[in-house]
């Protein structure tokens, strides 16, 4: 797990390949992240599949009752098929563009 900061928001990198036990870590550790926006980058694992995906909706919800974003980066998913209350993107890129846009509509109170 690798662990990047960059403002107001945290990048957890995924530098074991097994989405399980990063999810496992990251709940264990949420307390230490749960102030900031999270992105989390599970692209190591090439083997990811949507039902991994799935497993960290609890996590999302959690952390989105704090009024941060939580946003994962996942290659080779089909996000039509995605759960509306998980926000997955392709690259690290468009993370950060849906962090921002959440942060302007917090600020405007939507």
């Amino acid at each position: 797990m690798k662990v990047e900061q960059k403002g107001h928001t945290t990048i957890i990198k995924d530098t074991q390949g097994n989405t399980q036990n990063f999810l496992e870590k990251l709940t264990q550790q949420h307390a230490t992240f749960k102030n900031q926006n999270l992105i989390l980058d599970v692209t190591h694992d090439k083997n990811v599949e949507l039902k991994d995906i799935k497993l960290f909706s609890d996590l999302s919800k959690a952390h989105c009752k704090g009024k941060k974003s939580f946003v994962l980066v996942a290659s080779d998913i089909d996000f039509n098929a995605i759960p509306t209350q998980l926000t997955v993107v392709p690259s690290i890129q468009e993370a950060h563009d849906i962090i921002e846009m959440e942060e302007i509509e917090r600020d405007l109170g939507f």
